[in-house]
């Protein structure tokens, strides 16, 4: 896939995606697309995450946050539901996905073990993020080449 051909990657979350009390620059959808673009891959990371968000939200919001055309998904369901006490959305995003044919690329809280976070103990710093970024990259390469 060539750099004239620009993939889409939508990452879908809650306030890691976003990228709560850091920059746009420093929130992991802006490094990882960073990353890929170093790899020599045409891609676009669009920001879909909204701080506080749950899974109902991001269901709801599906089909304006992941347009016709979009590669692949990162979801990242965070940790609202709990919570908030709202009902676990997850396996109803993946099957809606599924069925538009994109790629899912799951970002579990399991994933933030470990990085660098700010002092509320919840969300990454930057370093963190482009940590993350790291981690995602291969797997977000590998999707995409598929």
């Amino acid at each position: 896939m060539g750099a004239a051909c620009a993939a889409t990657v939508v990452a879908l979350g809650a306030s890691n995606t976003y990228g709560k009390g850091v920059s746009r620059a420093q929130a992991y959808p802006a490094q990882l697309e960073a990353l890929l673009r170093a790899r020599g891959l045409g891609v676009r990371v669009v920001n879909a995450g909204i701080n506080g968000d749950t899974t109902g939200g991001m269901l709801a919001r599906l089909d304006r946050a992941v347009p016709k055309g979009t590669s692949v998904v990162i979801l990242q369901p965070g940790g609202n539901d709990r919570r908030k006490g709202a009902p676990d959305q997850t396996s109803a995003i993946q099957a809606r996905l599924s069925a538009m044919g994109v790629p899912v690329v799951m970002l579990p809280n399991s994933m933030l073990r470990g990085l660098p976070h700010q002092g509320d103990g919840q969300h990454l710093t930057p370093e963190g993020y482009r940590m993350l970024a790291e981690r995602l990259v291969g797997q977000v390469a590998g999707a995409l080449r598929r």
